[in-house]
Parts: C-alpha cells; structure tokens; sequence
C-alpha cells in the first residue's frame, strides 16, 4: 500500500539580521590624497588622511598624535605603534633590552597591523595618524615599509625638537617607556638625518601640543599640494 505524501510547508522566509551587522567596505592601499578642486588651497582638516608622525623618544609623537586627532573636522583614529607592539604580553621582546631578530619580528608585525588598520579605517572615511620612531638610517625598519603596509598617500612627517627637550620629557616617562639619557641622545643623533632628506620636520623644542598642532595642519597642507618624495 503506497505510504501518503509527507505534507507540504511552505517555506520559511530567513530571519531578518538583527545583530546590528554593517558591511564594511574593505581597506586597500591608501591613495595619495588631492585637494578639493572648489577650495583651490587644500583644507588639511577636513580631507580624509594618513599621517606618519616621526620622531626620537620625547619629540612628543604620541601627545601630538591624540590632539590633532581629537581637534580635527572629520572623523580620526590615532594607531601607535608602541601600543600596538606592547599587546604581546607574555614574550614581549623589549629592544630596550638589546635589538635582535625577535624584537625585529615584533616590530615587523606591529607595523602591519597598524597599516592594516589604518589601510581599513581610511577605506571606511576614518582619517589616521600613525606615530613610530623611524631611523632614517636603518631601512630594514625605515618608511618602506610603512609605505608598503599603508599606501603611497601615507604623509610623514618628522618632529624633531632640541636635544635638552626630548632629554626634559624623557625623564618624565616611567616603565618601559623611560630611556636612558645615554640612549636618548644616541637616538636623537640618528633622527638628525632627516635633514636633507626632503622630508618636513616641525622643531617642536618652544611650541606646545596645540601650536605643533597648527604648524602640523600647515605642513600637511603643503604636502597635500605637493607630495613629498619618499
């Protein structure tokens, strides 16, 4: 005897997605930014960016970094490479306790990190403002790879202020941040060679954060008209 036919359901609708879920659009190499053709002069902050700032231990990278993010017209991340790097926890390779190649591996992979998110934030209309103690004679960990990770429109710029300044603001760091003065002023000697080097450098030694700030805004200005090669 035939068994009946198992009864027939309509099918279910799917669920509406109720999570709150964006699509997000990917993050590519960031593209040299140009200025808005209506201006004429182009508006530093209001353009959508990525910004490298560089510069010895004290040059005031990080406070530098927070305020222009803070103070900007559109919206703006601040990545620092030291906080990035200091996520590892156990196993930290500290290059305050000698450079070899597992502080150089740390360093390598924070680096990436920082450009993937810089790379996903500007995709998504987010400016950034990156901050990393780059030798200009040590190329291995120099601005080829943050070009590389970020994109040919990533801008550098140098903070480099007088010795007895970043010597001031070194002592007052505490943990693993503080450096030796020793080690200060050898770092500070090798930040000397971004002169000549066709890069900005801001003497940040008599401004405060606000007016290096401003100065940034200005210099960030004129490489938007005019890029640096780097």
């Amino acid at each position: 005897m035939p068994h009946p036919a198992p009864p027939q359901h309509a099918p279910v609708p799917p669920m509406p997605d109720t999570t709150g879920h964006v699509q997000l659009p990917p993050g590519g190499p960031v593209g040299i930014p140009s200025a808005l053709p209506s201006t004429g002069a182009p508006d530093p902050t209001a353009t959508t960016l990525a910004v490298l700032l560089i510069g010895p231990a004290g040059a005031g990278k990080t406070s530098v970094a927070k305020y222009w993010a803070d103070h900007r017209r559109v919206p703006t991340a601040h990545i620092s490479l030291d906080d990035v790097r200091e996520w590892v926890r156990s196993g930290f390779a500290d290059p305050q306790s000698g450079w070899n190649d597992h502080s150089e591996a740390q360093y390598r992979l924070a680096r990436r990190t920082c450009g993937f998110a810089a790379r996903n934030f500007l995709a998504n209309g987010i400016s950034c403002v990156l901050d990393d103690a780059v030798f200009p004679d040590r190329p291995v960990v120099g601005l080829g790879g943050w070009k590389r990770h970020v994109g040919p429109g990533l801008l550098p710029v140098v903070l480099l202020p007088g010795l007895e300044i970043v010597l001031e603001r070194n002592a007052e760091r505490s943990g693993n941040r503080r450096l030796s003065d020793e080690e200060v002023a050898r770092i500070h000697g090798r930040m000397a060679g971004w002169y000549g080097s066709g890069l900005p450098i801001i003497d940040n030694s008599q401004l405060d954060v606000a007016a290096t700030a401003r100065v940034l805004d200005d210099v960030l200005a004129r490489s938007i008209a005019s890029p640096p090669q780097w």
